[in-house]
């Protein structure tokens, strides 16, 4: 597994990162044993960037994540793997009761179900704007780091402008941000400025939740408690963190599409994931993964070749043309 550098955190981080939103149960029932499976094989594969937050599961997948590490790893070992989580959506703080007093002990939190003492990295979790702009939390950031609280900071986003806000800020180490192929605009100005200003971009949706594996049929059906579920018409939160915001059907169709510059022995999900890391841009990209094959299938992805310039020309028009009509919610 190749490793790229985090920004101005300084980590190095595998290409390739684990998404740790289903340890919590958000898309369909998952058990401890699964659960340790997927966290062995991304061990095993060299996985050293682990992503989760504080409401996935209400903490489960903090707690699982901590448990395992305990159980698996040397001491040594536990300090190269580094785990990012996240603060914001809470319903103590989401939408509107964001103090710095609450802010620090959800963190506290987090450490302690980590069972760590001083979180990795922390990430704002898509908090609204107005916080954002206000600029406050970010002070409240710095102050934690001081305090050895934390080690870094970021903020994931739902939205380009969201990003360019955060990247005034001097001290901000990462930015987690929507970016695949169904999603391509982040290329024309946040990343040279995340690159500029040192920050390093952590990618989640990949995949578009699964659009982008080519695998759902027409009418697909989920688990009761999967977002793709009770969020697919952004029902629940953004609709962009959902199918990257496009209608499921018309997805699938789009996807059709796609196969046409599939490279030989290559499948689809491979392929998306490999346009992501053919920006120099992007630290890690963090692909979520219901079982342990999963994991192994999206290590191979950045065992392939870099797409040709072509091909990216001919995605980036694709996207232009044909898909960035059919998002909803701001991109």
């Amino acid at each position: 597994m190749k490793t790229r550098r985090l920004g101005k955190a300084g980590f190095k981080v595998s290409e390739i990162g684990l998404g740790c939103w289903q340890l919590g149960g958000d898309f369909g029932p998952l058990n401890e044993q699964q659960a340790e499976q997927i966290l062995n094989e991304a061990n095993e594969n060299g996985i050293n960037f682990w992503d989760t937050a504080d409401v996935y599961g209400d903490g489960h997948s903090e707690s699982l994540i901590a448990q395992w590490r305990k159980q698996h790893l040397s001491q040594q070992k536990q300090q190269e793997l580094k785990v990012a989580t996240k603060v914001g959506r809470s319903g103590r703080l989401f939408p509107d009761k964001f103090t710095k007093q609450q802010v620090q002990s959800d963190i506290q939190a987090s450490a302690k179900r980590l069972g760590v003492e001083c979180i990795d990295l922390i990430q704002l979790h898509c908090i609204p704007p107005r916080i954002l702009l206000d600029g406050d939390v970010f002070s409240w950031l710095q102050d934690f780091k001081r305090q050895g609280l934390i080690a870094h900071y970021g903020a994931s986003v739902e939205t380009i402008e969201e990003g360019l806000n955060c990247l005034q800020d001097s001290e901000l180490a990462s930015l987690q941000i929507i970016f695949n192929v169904f999603r391509q605009d982040a290329m024309q100005e946040l990343l040279p400025k995340a690159a500029a200003n040192d920050v390093g971009i952590i990618v989640r949706l990949p995949l578009a939740s699964g659009l982008l594996s080519g695998k759902f049929k027409a009418n697909q059906q989920f688990a009761e408690s999967d977002h793709r579920n009770y969020n697919r018409d952004g029902q629940a939160f953004s609709v962009g963190e959902t199918f990257s915001g496009l209608p499921m059907n018309k997805g699938i169709e789009l996807v059709d599409e796609l196969r046409q510059w599939l490279p030989a022995d290559t499948d689809l999900a491979a392929f998306a994931l490999r346009w992501v890391l053919d920006h120099p841009q992007v630290s890690s990209v963090i692909a979520g993964a219901s079982k342990a094959q999963h994991v192994t299938s999206n290590c191979l992805a950045a065992t392939k070749p870099s797409l040709s310039a072509n091909t990216h020309q001919q995605l980036l028009e694709f996207y232009q043309q044909q898909v960035k009509q059919h998002i909803r919610g701001q991109i």
